[in-house]
């Protein structure tokens, strides 16, 4: 009878063991895509794949990233959240074709890890002003080109210390990061390998996680491994907001809304009274500072909040065809769009 129950109980207790070896959580990595120009949307993306890593556990972040460039200023907010960040970040330079030209490079030089899909490249993170943009055409000038004005080198020089710096955190090449902002030096893939830049050339997000399991990394100042190779892998996919910002940070789109926010309230000054060009370019012009980083998307989308209810105040005490209502009715829901987190219910 003795050993029928020590029978039972090893068999109870094998099947426990084996009960919670099953339910034990697989290890996740979160895949997010870096899709066009580095704005505040691109920050926005990053910070919610930071939260949702923390949040879930996530042995790491995956961010693929495709990106001619973009703002400084959305830049450093995008480095100083990796750097914080505790859950280890992978930049994939990916699919082929795909490029971390100017600002990606110091993404991808911030990274925990870096890898490259073949035929893909970065470099060139010489600083422009902002007529410079993608897209924006640029006066000629027959005339030799001439010395960099303080200002340049200024900003030359800023920018050739922050790529450094993170050089020096990463153990990545600091010789190419000076190389890359004074020359506007590329590298390939398998460059940017040998040099050191980046650890892995992977063809698919599969492969790079085989690649990098295993890993061990400094992750908000602790040492990580990395478990990737069977982790469950975890896509997030933008939101509507998130969305939107694109939209309007494509630096395109951010020089339109800029120049009609500014001829909008100019018009209004020489022909007041007639409301329309006033509301329209007060509405641009701060979706402009937002989508330029010039105003905090919270700020900008409380000054909509205000600009929507004055407009609305100003409407019951202004006889008309309704401009102020309506304006300010737009401006209000555009605010509150930006403000109010509908899968929290929460205000940001």
């Amino acid at each position: 009878m003795t050993v029928f129950r020590t029978l039972v109980l090893a068999l109870a207790l094998a099947a426990g063991i084996g009960g919670a070896a099953r339910a034990a959580p697989a290890d996740r990595v979160i895949v997010v895509d870096v899709d066009g120009a580095i704005s505040v949307a691109a920050a926005r993306v990053i910070t919610k794949a930071i939260d949702e890593g923390k949040k879930t556990g996530a042995t790491a972040i995956v961010m693929r990233l495709d990106t001619p460039g973009g703002l400084v200023s959305a830049t450093r907010d995008i480095i100083r959240e990796m750097i914080a960040s505790p859950v280890p970040i992978i930049v994939y330079v990916a699919p082929s074709g795909a490029r971390a030209a100017s600002a990606g490079t110091f993404i991808v030089y911030a990274a925990h890890a870096a890898a490259m899909a073949p035929g893909t490249n970065l470099g060139a993170a010489t600083p422009v002003q902002f007529g410079g943009l993608p897209g924006v055409p640029q006066p000629k000038d027959d005339k030799k080109p001439s010395e960099p004005t303080a200002i340049e080198k200024k900003s030359i020089n800023d920018t050739v210390a922050l790529l450094r710096s993170l050089a020096q955190l990463r153990g990545r090449d600091a010789d190419f990061a000076d190389k890359a902002v004074r020359e506007a030096a590329t590298l390939t893939a398998d460059e940017a390998k040998k040099r050191g830049v980046v650890e892995y050339v992977a063809t698919s997000v599969n492969d790079l996680l085989a690649q990098a399991d295993g890993r061990a990394v400094t992750a908000d100042g602790k040492e990580r491994v990395l478990a990737t190779r069977d982790a469950a892998v975890t896509v997030i996919e933008p939101d509507w907001r998130t969305k939107f910002l694109a939209v309007i940070a494509n630096p395109n789109v951010a020089l339109i809304l800029f120049l009609i926010g500014v001829y909008g309230i100019l018009f209004e000054f020489w022909s007041p009274g007639v409301f329309f060009p006033g509301v329209i370019g007060g509405i641009s012009l701060i979706l402009a500072f937002i989508s330029l980083s010039l105003l905090p998307v919270e700020y900008g989308a409380l000054g909509l909040l205000v600009l929507g209810i004055a407009l609305m105040i100003g409407e019951a005490f202004t006889p008309g065809i309704g401009a102020l209502g309506i304006g300010g009715l737009i401006a209000f829901l555009i605010g509150a769009f930006f403000l109010i987190d509908p899968e929290g219910s929460t205000i940001e």
